[in-house]
């Protein structure tokens, strides 16, 4: 069973995060990602990079990914 740390370890793994949280039942989970990655994506597109990120983890171990997507910069307007 996939765990939140686990989750996260894959995410990180893969994409250079400045912040990275990930809360979950094992089944359904929720993230806070913050990367420079996500600079000019759009909401989609900034999700692909995750999933791409994920690879076949998202089909196989993931049911369910809430994502908040966000740059350094979002993320210090935001009060990260």
């Amino acid at each position: 069973m996939v765990t939140p740390e686990k989750l996260q370890g894959y995410i990180a793994g893969a994409l250079a995060c400045e912040h990275l949280q990930v809360v979950g039942d094992g089944q359904h989970f929720e993230a806070v990602i913050v990367s420079a990655a996500f600079q000019g994506k759009n909401r989609v597109q900034r999700h692909q990079v995750v999933y791409a990120a994920l690879g076949d983890r998202m089909r196989e171990e993931v049911h369910a990914l809430s994502m908040k997507t966000l740059t350094p910069e979002e993320w210090a307007l935001n009060g990260g």
